[in-house]
């Protein structure tokens, strides 16, 4: 006869109960105590206790893996590609290894960033107390003395940082395609000068302090016996609680807590402190931005509050499947009439790239990014996004605008 796992875990609890239940009425607390605890039992939690440590590498040397000439993620002694179910049937010890391993690919690029690119890690806040929590953005050398163009360049939400547009992608497909470092590479042999925002490093973790809770014995003024008893009550509350836990979270982790970034809370706030603090200060004639996904609603929002700064400095947008909504947002008429004349979102479709796409929004021109993959949108849509901005900068120049709708039909009617 087969006897499950989750029957094997519950079996001395069953038992327990059992026993206590023979024990008479002085057990009935302990009787409730475990009968609370089987309804809240969850068995993918129970699970937990047959785990594996959650103790992974700290470098791409230790998971075995390596980026080869291609920029691919493959296994060092193999040549496979990323696995993400390395254990059968442990897939929340599988997803914490893939988080692991993400962690050291945000390190990896990181690096990329300074070595291959050459671009330079700046500390913010800018007058940062030693003390307090700090992010970083990445510039290049002349981001803030070229005196033509300057681009910028906005991830989504989520788990990336700068540097990267998925991070899927790095993992299972390529570098080229998950990294801003082919737009970096291409922006500087064009003489753009550069800065990479970093909109999701909003806050730094520290381990939560344990809560040092004052015996009831200290109460001076209480009669013994009362104090003894309260004492008793709170000791068998605690042995209850760290019975559920045992239950609940085998393998403990620490209980962390969050300290904010001063004025770079949320990535509205690192988009409006950069344009502030770099940007508006940069010499750049024409200043371009690339921004994917949530980092377009966060240029939307940096248009909302620094309206008219943004329409005398910024040249061109380039957006990739933004999920921005003007009408959410409360944007004005003036910048969707702005945004209209010089945004254009290049979004996930089935239709050939620069393929005009229907919008039911009143904002800026929709073509297709030539992929229904909503993180490939970027990559996808590079080469087009760089004839864009070299489109607007020559129309600035001659006092016109770049119709977006016009190249997408003349590259249509080229392609047949």
């Amino acid at each position: 006869m087969s006897i499950s796992l989750s029957s094997l875990i519950l079996l001395p609890i069953w038992i327990s109960m059992a026993q206590i239940q023979q024990g008479g009425p002085d057990e009935n607390e302990k009787t409730t105590a475990l009968k609370d605890l089987l309804s809240r039992i969850d068995l993918d939690e129970l699970m937990k206790k047959d785990e594996p440590p959650l103790d992974f590498p700290d470098t791409l040397e230790g998971f075995e893996y390596a980026f080869n000439e291609k920029g691919q993620l493959r296994h060092i002694k193999t040549g496979e590609p990323f696995v993400f179910n390395y254990r059968e049937d442990l897939h929340r010890w599988n997803q914490k290894r893939y988080e692991a391993l993400g962690e050291i690919i945000t390190k990896y690029v990181y690096e990329l960033l300074e070595k291959d690119c050459n671009l330079k890690k700046i500390s913010i806040p800018v007058d940062a107390t030693e003390s307090e929590p700090k992010s970083f953005i990445f510039m290049s050398d002349d981001a803030l003395t070229n005196p033509q163009k300057l681009m910028v360049l906005i991830h989504g939400s989520g788990v990336v940082r700068a540097g990267q547009w998925a991070r899927r992608l790095i993992i299972n497909e390529d570098l080229d395609s998950g990294t801003q470092i082919p737009f970096i590479k291409r922006a500087v042999d064009e003489g753009y000068g550069v800065i990479v925002l970093n909109p999701n490093e909003n806050y730094i973790e520290v381990e939560k302090p344990k809560m040092h809770v004052q015996s009831s014995s200290d109460s001076s003024d209480e009669p013994a016996e009362k104090r003894e008893r309260k004492d008793k009550v709170s000791k068998e509350t605690k042995k209850r609680r760290d019975f559920y836990e045992k239950y609940r979270n085998p393998q403990r982790e620490k209980e962390m807590m969050q300290l904010y970034i001063r004025e770079n809370g949320s990535p509205e706030e690192h988009a409006v402190y950069v344009w502030d603090h770099f940007i508006a200060q940069s010499a750049a004639e024409n200043v371009f931005f690339v921004a994917h996904s949530y980092g377009g609603l966060a240029f939307v929002e940096l248009m909302i509050q620094r309206e008219a700064d943004v329409k005398s400095k910024v040249t061109a947008v380039a957006l990739t499947d933004s999920v921005h909504n003007v009408w959410h947002q409360e944007a004005g008429k003036t910048i969707r009439e702005w945004m209209r004349e010089n945004c254009c979102n290049w979004v996930s479709s089935s239709e050939p790239l620069d393929t005009s796409v229907e919008s039911m929004l009143p904002d800026c021109p929709r073509v297709s990014a030539g992929t229904d993959r909503h993180e490939l949108t970027s990559w996808k849509s590079f080469p087009s996004i760089f004839k864009f901005f070299t489109e607007a900068s020559e129309a600035k120049t001659s006092s016109l605008k770049p119709t977006l709708t016009r190249r997408s039909h003349r590259i249509k009617h080229e392609e047949l």
